[in-house]
Order: structure tokens, then C-alpha cells, then sequence
């Protein structure tokens, strides 16, 4: 059985050191890319025009996506996990608000409340496949969110890649020959046009190399 002291001390690791190094390393990497954002022009006209969307990307996509927001306002559905508590404290220095539930845990209670910031104004993000999977599978509960507060849904993805900085083809990790990275999106989509996971593969925002 491990030592009280050495549970708080891991504690603190986690929920006090570890959410500003991890926000650090994200505008790291940031700083590091060229980053193209691709597919934004309906979105930004939506936000033109006073409209509030719902942002859906795959679980494992999560990492860049504080670089990606374009709004002025969202709410974040994560975890009531242990884990999930790290990332809303890393979010959260980003200007993020976190709404906290999942399937298996204050998903009702989290359900509500987007609805109700959804309906009052606010972005919506969430990550329809979960942290448990069945990985880049939708779940309903985001068509759900998408029907009771009436925003469309705006698929969202990340992707990079290294470019090649010789004849050799080897990459290079360098501020000038670096990584080149996307940020784009597809036409806002409504609830009834997501069931099928193939057209989220297909419409979701790619982020490719320039």
C-alpha cells in the first residue's frame, strides 16, 4: 500500500504541475508548425452572423484543438475521470469552460447543461466517440445535443505531417523546414446528416500539410 504522503505528492504532480507543462507543450508544437486552416469560411460567416456552433472531433484528435477554436465562447464536455480533470485544467488556460460528464458518469447532469449553454449563446465541444470508444464511432448523444439546442454540428480534425527538406527525403523537425499543419472544416452540418460515421470520415475537417 503506498505511503499517504506519496498520494498527495502525486496528486499535486498531476493537478498542479502537470496542466501547465502539458499547456506549454501544445503552444510548443504550435510555434513549431505552419499551420494552414482550411475549410473555415462557412463557419466564420455563421459567427459573422451571431450563430453558435456545435464542434465534434474524434477522441484522439483532442491534443492541437485548443489552437483551433475560432469563436469567442465555448463549453467543453469532458470526463468526470481523474484524467479528465488534467485536461480541463490544461484547456481551461486556453479560455475554455469545461462541462464535466460522460456515458458512464454524470452524462445526464452534463447533457442539460450543454443544452442550456447551447440555447443561451455558447460553442459546444464535444468528442462524439469518447474516451472508451469504440474509437472514431458517433455516438447519440451529439445528434441529440444538435436537436434539442437547434446549432449545427461542425465536424473538426487535425492532422500534420514532416516536410521533406532534401533531395533524400529526409524530414526535418527545424522552425523553417518543420512540421506543416491544417485546420479546416467542412459546411456545418445538420443533426439528421451525421448518423452515418462514414460521412463524418469524409466531411471532417483534415488538416494536411500545405
Amino acid at each position: 500500500m503506498r505511503n499517504p504522503a506519496m498520494k498527495r505528492v502525486e496528486k499535486w504532480l498531476k493537478l498542479s504541475v502537470l496542466p501547465p507543462i502539458g499547456a506549454a507543450v501544445i503552444r510548443g508544437l504550435g510555434r513549431s508548425m505552419r499551420i494552414e486552416t482550411r475549410g473555415h469560411e462557412q463557419v466564420d460567416a455563421l459567427y459573422r452572423e451571431g450563430k453558435r456552433v456545435i464542434i465534434a472531433f474524434w477522441h484522439a484528435r483532442q491534443l492541437m484543438m485548443p489552437l483551433t477554436y475560432r469563436g469567442s465562447q465555448a463549453h467543453i464536455l469532458i470526463s468526470q475521470h481523474r484524467d479528465g480533470e488534467i485536461i480541463a485544467r490544461i484547456v481551461e488556460r486556453f479560455g475554455f469552460q469545461c462541462v464535466r460528464g460522460s456515458s458512464t458518469r454524470g452524462g445526464a447532469f452534463a447533457l442539460r447543461e450543454l443544452i442550456r449553454l447551447g440555447r443561451s449563446g455558447a460553442d459546444l465541444v464535444v468528442t462524439p466517440d469518447g474516451p472508451k470508444g469504440p474509437r472514431q464511432f458517433a455516438k447519440l448523444g451529439v445528434v441529440q445535443l444538435a436537436k434539442a439546442t437547434g446549432l449545427p454540428i461542425v465536424p473538426l480534425a487535425f492532422s500534420c505531417s514532416k516536410k521533406n527538406s532534401s533531395r533524400a527525403g529526409i524530414g526535418s523537425w527545424s522552425r523553417i523546414h518543420g512540421l506543416g499543419a491544417s485546420i479546416c472544416g467542412a459546411p456545418p452540418s445538420g443533426f439528421r446528416e451525421i448518423l452515418m460515421n462514414r460521412r463524418w470520415r469524409r466531411h471532417a475537417w483534415s488538416l494536411r500539410r500545405p
